[in-house]
């Protein structure tokens, strides 16, 4: 594994944001930490090759991991246990007790530990929108990342569960959580949402599974989810996360354009995350 890594200030995010997540997409983690006025940017990969292109763009450096990096580096994160409604906790270890049913998300390089507000409150909304649901509900996760919401919502009921990511690592650590878990039957693969479809009714869907899909999660960049929010309206529910504030008006007037009603807006600091039904 390598890891590119920088520093850099608010602005500079607000400048190269939304084109680094263009080109690694899941990939990028930020980093703030308590004290420090300038943000850590990391993109991790299977080759260095792959990092190259990032450092030429935008600086920084690239570094080779060691080969038990995913145990040092959870060794340090001391977070506290991420609560959704009355069903779920979201832990880093094992160790980690709860009286309610719990999901270990180690840290890792694959996007999606909960603790990003995007993750947090896609969660929220997805527990709170299936809560009275009886279970056999199916839902799509894109980009899954660590496979977190893919894994919550086999936990609330849904089945199939179908999580998709570009990204090769981030699928391997899908799976690998899945594991951890103990939680079957989940699909995880890699794809490209632009090829995705969704059809409607009763036609064979995603490797023989019939019906229309009744939830999909993406947590996205703002420009990748107005393009494909005519794929995403075969769909009965979307939770839609990735949206920077500044963005927010340019994904509703997309669903407004598609006839895709928003049901609920969250918003956390610079992040919004939004519910909407499909007439």
């Amino acid at each position: 594994m390598y890891l590119w890594q920088r520093l850099a200030s608010q602005k500079w995010r607000s400048d190269n944001e939304n084109e680094l997540r263009a080109i690694a997409g899941n990939r990028v983690a930020i980093i703030e930490e308590a004290g420090r006025k300038k943000l850590r940017f990391e993109v991790a990969a299977r080759f260095r090759t792959e990092l190259q292109n990032l450092t030429k763009q935008f600086g920084g450096r690239v570094e080779k991991l060691p080969r038990d990096w995913l145990t040092r580096f959870s060794r340090k994160q001391k977070t506290k246990p991420l609560k959704i409604g009355k069903r779920l906790i979201v832990v880093r270890s094992p160790k980690d007790q709860s009286l309610i049913k719990r999901l270990i998300i180690p840290a890792g390089a694959a996007f999606g530990t909960g603790e990003h507000a995007t993750t947090a409150m896609s969660l929220r909304l997805l527990e709170r929108l299936t809560r009275n649901w009886k279970p056999g509900w199916s839902i799509v996760d894109l980009g899954t990342g660590t496979g977190i919401l893919a894994l919550a919502a086999k936990c609330f009921g849904a089945n199939p569960v179908i999580g998709i990511d570009n990204d090769p690592v981030a699928i391997a650590a899908a799976k690998g959580n899945a594991r951890l878990n103990k939680i079957p039957a989940v699909q995880f693969r890699v794809g490209d949402v632009y090829d995705l479809k969704f059809p409607r009714g009763n036609r064979p869907n995603y490797r023989g599974y019939r019906g229309q899909v009744d939830i999909v999660t993406a947590n996205l960049f703002s420009e990748l989810l107005v393009e494909i929010v005519p794929k995403l309206k075969a769909t009965r529910w979307m939770i839609l996360s990735g949206i920077l504030r500044s963005q927010e008006r340019d994904v509703s007037r997309a669903l407004r354009r598609h006839k895709i009603d928003v049901s609920q807006v969250r918003r956390h600091g610079k992040w919004v995350a939004i519910l909407t039904a499909v007439r």
